[in-house]
């Protein structure tokens, strides 16, 4: 009884000084020594006090490093479901996309809008290391044109890799790509013919509305919750209306939900009882903040009708442009178009990639980047609790690199972004992400930059100019 009154008092005392700012969201907390040793308790009794404040939700432990402070206000609440309007046709805002991506190379903005890790946070110098390797090893030293389906090391390291979520691939499964958005591209070219009807999350990742536009296909965007994504029975009602899928299934891009299990499972098998192919976009997969990789689509997939799509693009080597896809039933026709519109991926990179690839090397590298990318997520979390609009809704995702950001009615976030581009802010507004318009008063905000005192204030300014918006 003792020992079971020590452990709650010493956990209800750090509960209180978290809900009372003395811990802020995202920090690291004293190791379970010192708090026996500060204390006066066993080392046992610390252990069940900070299992009691995991439990709780106050916390939340790392391996290998410890616990970090995970609690959430209520007030921070969550959007809504979406309800995206359906209808046709609809358009993308490109004045407004190439607007918020002009200047890229522009080091004087902080870009909030940019859903990238920052280069702190990348291997540069092993890649490099690799690079001067791969160029020794290679066959003309990096010069001549790979297989049309790929650089085959680099497909059994994706192949050894997808054991994770229990993917049964083979690196004949897989052809490699320039990118997740080449992937996506080559299926669509593929799988959809003009005027075919796809449907999609809402909000979506604008580059994937432009690929469908550019196609001539009518796209349908479908309820979205932001922490479950897709609604299966709303996918259900209109299985008779479309001819393809295409889902952002782990940590959406920009809402950051991620699909249960049971979700997942059914689309696939509602799909498949139809013959309609599911395009899957697994990009950010490998940066969740749980303790597991979440199983994509591709896991349920009995009859090769997922084309599976990743890349190293948002956790490796952006400009690599190193991706691939396992399309299934598709894959011969797969390799005839790249061979008709790349001929080959670029040898040098994919090697490369490949190398790091192996040793755990690329795992070890994951979970550095899952760290610290977790403890951003917290942290801005944390800021937009102290520095924006009481009603101001977010998303706190278990991965990837987005929030999704909901203000008042009142607040356009087209305007607030060349308001807040005077400041050197750029955030990606709400309309970006949908043909339809909706989510004017919505944002999305990237924390793949390295947490700051600087970001930290930016955060304060952005906030600031929310609240001289009304």
């Amino acid at each position: 009884m003792k020992k079971e009154i020590l452990y709650q008092k010493i956990a209800r005392t750090i509960a209180w000084q978290i809900k009372n700012g003395v811990w802020k969201v995202g920090e690291k907390l004293p190791s379970l020594r010192t708090i026996s040793n500060e204390n006066g308790v066993s080392l046992n009794t610390a252990i069940q006090a900070y299992y009691e404040l995991e439990k709780d939700g106050f916390i939340a432990s790392r391996p290998k490093s410890g616990y970090v402070v995970n609690y959430k206000p209520q007030r921070l609440s969550a959007p809504a479901t979406t309800q995206p309007s359906i209808k046709f046709p609809g358009k993308e805002d490109e004045g407004l996309i190439d607007e918020v991506y002009h200047s890229i190379e522009d080091t004087s903005i902080t870009r909030f809008s940019l859903g990238i890790p920052e280069d702190v946070l990348l291997p540069i110098a092993k890649l490099n290391k690799e690079l001067i390797k791969a160029m020794g090893s290679l066959p003309g030293n990096g010069t001549r044109y790979e297989d049309p389906q790929g650089n085959i090391r680099l497909r059994k390291d994706i192949a050894r890799f997808a054991y994770s979520w229990n993917g049964n691939l083979t690196e004949e499964d897989l052809v490699t790509t320039t990118g997740v958005t080449n992937s996506i591209s080559l299926a669509l070219s593929v799988i959809a013919r003009k005027g075919d009807t796809i449907a999609v999350e809402s909000p979506v990742y604008f580059g994937i509305l432009q690929l469908a536009n550019s196609l001539g296909l009518r796209v349908l965007e479908l309820p979205t919750n932001p922490v479950t994504g897709i609604d299966p029975d709303a996918l259900k009602k209109v299985l008779p209306q479309i001819n393809l899928c295409l889902l952002i299934s782990n940590f959406s891009n920009p809402l950051g939900s991620c699909m249960p299990d049971e979700h997942k499972k059914a689309i696939v098998n509602m799909l498949a009882e139809r013959d309609i192919p599911l395009i899957e976009d697994d990009l950010y997969g490998d940066v969740f903040f749980g303790n597991s990789r979440p199983r994509p689509c591709k896991a349920f997939d009995e009859r090769g009708l997922v084309l599976w799509c990743g890349s190293v693009s948002k956790t490796l080597a952006p400009g690599y442009r190193v991706g691939w896809i396992a399309p299934g039933k598709f894959k011969d026709a797969i390799i005839r178009q790249k061979h008709i519109h790349l001929i080959s991926t670029p040898t040098l990179n994919q090697e490369v990639v490949a190398r790091f690839m192996e040793n755990d090397r690329y795992e070890n590298h994951l979970r550095k980047l899952r760290h610290e990318l977790h403890a951003n997520s917290l942290h801005f979390a944390q800021s937009i609790i102290d520095y924006f609009p009481e009603d101001t809704k977010i998303v706190t995702p278990q991965g990837g690199f987005m929030l999704w950001v909901e203000l008042d009615k009142r607040i356009d976030t087209t305007t607030l972004y060349y308001k807040a581009m005077q400041q050197k802010i750029s955030i990606a507004p709400g309309r970006m992400f949908t043909l339809q318009d909706q989510y004017k008063n919505c944002m999305r905000l990237s924390y793949g930059q390295r947490w700051s005192p600087f970001i930290e204030e930016r955060l304060m300014l952005l906030g600031d100019i929310i609240r001289k918006s009304f």
